[in-house]
């Protein structure tokens, strides 16, 4: 006969993993990443479930004694669910030019899955402190990154119509910005149109005052073009 409070308490551990790891995914989602709230709650719920039924297979078989050929580990249904999380959080991460993104996405996902876990074994209190850290962690750090800063690194192309070379005019302004280094710089030359252009590769700090230098940039005769793109971490 089907006892509604004999698996309560199991309802309940899958309401509050979806309930933490929803509360994750929200931060996620707020700042524009793919894996939010719905992905975040999916896999607090599956991560949970999974812990469950390593558990509960332990009980179900519990009956059998060393001379029967069945092995279980209670355990293995639980580790693969973390292994498998590795292939989630890969898909989550973007790599570009000069940075990696969603990184702290895939660590997310990997945490939601630990949080699932401890809920489907019973630790409650260790799950909803983790949960709490994490949310202060995700909203808190943030806003303490303006305080660091690191090195960026970017390409600056400068397109002149002519045949006048303005390099001495490009390392003057430079001189105006000792936040900025030119690691290399590479010089391209077309005679029909007659065109000279400086591919720069940068390093600097900040970014505020990049509007600055391209405006002093522009002030040089004969630009005609200037773009801007991510530079490769060397």
């Amino acid at each position: 006969m089907f006892d509604f409070n004999e698996v309560l308490p199991d309802i309940g551990k899958l309401i509050l993993a979806a309930f933490l790891g929803g509360a994750i995914g929200f931060e996620r989602e707020a700042h524009g990443q793919a894996a939010g709230i719905r992905t975040n709650i999916l896999v607090g719920v599956g991560a949970c479930l999974m812990m469950m039924l390593s558990l509960n297979m332990e009980s179900l078989y519990r009956h059998l004694t060393a001379d029967s050929t069945v092995r279980l580990d209670p355990g293995r249904i639980a580790s693969y669910a973390i292994a498998s999380m590795g292939f989630l959080g890969g898909g989550a991460i973007i790599k570009g030019k000069g940075s990696v993104r969603g990184l702290t996405t895939a660590a997310g996902l990997w945490l939601v899955t630990g949080i699932g876990l401890a809920i489907g074994a019973g630790y409650i209190i260790p799950a909803v402190a983790s949960t709490i850290l994490s949310l202060l962690i995700l909203y808190n750090i943030r806003r303490a990154k303006i305080f660091f800063t690191r090195d960026m690194y970017s390409i600056l192309v400068l397109k002149f119509s002519g045949t006048e070379c303005p390099l001495d005019q490009i390392k003057t302004i430079f001189t105006e910005f000792p936040e900025v280094t030119i690691q290399r710089m590479n010089f391209y030359q077309t005679f029909s149109p007659p065109t000279i252009t400086y591919r720069l590769r940068l390093m600097s700090k900040e970014i505020a005052y990049w509007r600055e230098m391209v405006t002093k940039l522009s002030d040089i005769p004969g630009l005609t073009e200037v773009s801007w793109e991510e530079g490769n971490v060397p």
